[in-house]
């Protein structure tokens, strides 16, 4: 994002979106200042749920970095029938919808799930899933994925050329050669989850809650729906974009440089053991992230036909909800990827530092004067959703970009291409698949989003997240799975409609 666009790439957009987005984030927060009653101290409640924030987010991003080192470790020095697919796998929980994936951990570890039968069956006390350990479990269901994926990339970026050496001089290839590589990965990756994990409103809204199990955004949740305190919820909300400014400029700041060096791009050939240590990191990883989406199809199938009008009705609008940010996203993120410069750079980055709930209720104290905020659920949900989704979209597209600048800038230039010539015929023809990919980001993100809704929506408004974790709440639990199969269908099928989409007949 840091590269010099071209002048013949059209400019004006990306800086009308760059606007809207500094107005979407810092606007909020004005709006929630105003509102903020800082003559009121924060009470105890507020502090503890300020305490548990921080200390969830740090648990669960230690318990994610530790818990995948032996798993990706294993991955990289393994080869066995079926490891791209459990690759893959692994990045299938950012795209899945929170309220499925805890509903599928309430089925293996709630009271009455399968590892609690296993439990009663050993003689052994019976474990809950909710509370602190709770909302850790599902952050490391979220996140120790993630961080599997970046910490393999950084052992396969290893040359292979480093290992034959240690292996002919028996020199320790832990010391030598992982540990310098972890060291420049592992701060990183903790602080994005770390990040992530702050801003985790739907684990905390279905796993916590109560005095001891209250995070910030669940505090401000419940001040706006139940008590109706809006100085309260502005206050807190101004104390969640602090924290979660803090954690994403630290973020942004380090980075992962190359410690490896050159190679001959050989493949990497392992001859340190630990089989059986691999074999069961593996093994264990796998059944963690495939038995919680067993459960959710097994007895969701039986549920799914049965289900009720109105969850029918609330899947619609999520799909449209879904299509439409994942489209103002889209273009969003495009226009921002050509115009480039320090502008865009911090619009793609400031809404990591602003939650689903901070905007939101920056949103609801804005409108609330003139119009009742439910009228404008689903059109808040839709701005809302492409705004955060906006970074990771934005991730996709720049790269390619900047290589098409780089490849047919100069070519464009000289033939004397108008910017509408340029963006048709050069840019968008070799952006699909880029595009495509990040749609589907989009859209999955908004699909299963259960954040601004929860503010805004009535019962007309409801969404398939919001009426699925209403059927929870009310333990119609058949029902629930029968929704949250249609939700992961829906989320998945949409991802992979618009990634294939991007790539159809692209050769480019």
């Amino acid at each position: 994002m840091a590269h010099s666009p071209v002048a013949i790439n059209p400019r004006w957009p990306g800086g009308i979106v760059a606007g809207l987005v500094l107005a979407l984030t810092l606007g909020t927060l004005c709006a929630v200042a105003l509102r903020a009653e800082f003559q009121t101290v924060l009470g105890a409640a507020d502090w503890a749920a300020i305490r548990f924030t921080v200390s969830q987010a740090f648990v669960s991003a230690a318990m994610s970095c530790l818990l995948a080192i032996p798993v990706s470790r294993a991955l990289a020095r393994r080869q066995f029938k079926g490891r791209g697919a459990l690759i893959t796998l692994l990045g299938a929980p950012f795209l899945l919808p929170v309220i499925v994936a805890v509903l599928g951990l309430v089925m293996v570890f709630g009271r009455n799930g399968i590892f609690n039968d296993v439990l009663g069956f050993l003689g052994m006390p019976e474990i809950s899933i909710y509370g602190f350990h709770g909302v850790v479990l599902a952050h490391v269901f979220f996140n120790m994925p993630l961080v599997t994926r970046l910490i393999l990339q950084g052992w396969l970026a290893v040359p292979s050329e480093r290992f034959r050496l240690a292996a002919s001089l028996n020199a320790p290839i832990g010391r030598l050669i992982e540990w310098p590589m972890l060291r420049n990965i592992l701060p990183s990756a903790f602080l994005v989850v770390f990040l992530i994990c702050l801003m985790s409103f739907a684990v905390a809204l279905t796993l916590g809650g109560g005095p001891k199990a209250t995070t910030v955004e669940l505090a401000i949740y419940q001040a706006l729906r139940f008590d109706f305190d809006l100085g309260r919820a502005a206050l807190l909300a101004l104390v969640q974009f602090g924290i979660c400014a803090v954690a994403a400029t630290i973020a942004w700041g380090i980075t992962s440089p190359e410690v490896s060096g050159a190679g001959f791009d050989r493949a990497v050939q392992r001859w340190d053991g630990g089989v059986k240590r691999d074999v069961l990191a593996i093994s264990l990883a796998a059944l963690f992230l495939i038995l919680p989406l067993g459960m959710i199809v097994l007895r969701g199938s039986s549920a799914l036909l049965s289900l009720q009008p109105d969850i029918w009705q609330a899947a619609l609008r999520s799909v449209i909800v879904a299509l439409c940010s994942s489209a103002l996203c889209t273009v969003m993120a495009l226009a921002l990827a050509l115009r480039a410069g320090r502008l865009v750079a911090v619009a793609g980055v400031l809404p990591l530092a602003a939650s689903s709930l901070v905007l939101g209720t920056g949103l609801f104290l804005i409108v609330y004067p003139y119009i009742s905020p439910a009228k404008l659920a689903l059109p808040m949900t839709m701005l809302v959703n492409a705004v955060l989704a906006l970074p990771f979209v934005l991730r996709a597209i720049a790269p390619a970009v900047t290589k098409i600048e780089s490849d047919f800038g100069r070519l464009g230039a000289s033939l004397a291409m108008s910017k509408g010539t340029w963006l048709w015929r050069i840019v968008l023809p070799r952006l699909r698949g880029p595009i495509g990919f990040g749609a589907g980001i989009a859209a999955a993100l908004s699909m299963g989003d259960l954040g601004v809704i929860a503010l805004f929506a009535g019962d007309a408004q409801e969404t398939l997240p919001l009426a699925m974790y209403r059927l929870m709440g009310a333990y119609k639990m058949e029902a629930a799975s029968g929704a949250a199969l249609l939700l992961l269908i829906m989320s998945f099928t949409l991802f992979w409609i618009c990634d294939r989409g991007g790539r159809v007949n692209a050769d480019l």
